[in-house]
């Protein structure tokens, strides 16, 4: 009796992933198939693009002032 209940536990675990997998399987099938979407390209993006830190973005606004007070001195 036990093991009978364990056995149909089991085969619904199996079919829940098997079902969820063919799912997801045809949601991506169909987005492929309409083309890119945005989302899609948003995250290639963001996947290409290294993020930012903080400390580099200092640095660079530190380094786009001093470039500005050059050029303002050699403009003099």
């Amino acid at each position: 009796m036990e093991s009978d209940k364990i056995a149909i536990a089991a085969l619904l675990f199996i079919l829940l992933i098997v079902g969820s997998n063919v799912a997801m399987y045809f949601i991506a099938r169909g987005s492929i198939n309409k083309g890119e979407s945005n989302w899609m390209k948003a995250f290639r993006n963001t996947l290409n693009k290294p993020s930012e830190s903080e400390s580099e973005k200092s640095m660079n606004e530190l380094r786009k002032r001093i470039q500005d007070l050059e050029n303002k001195k050699s403009g003099k």
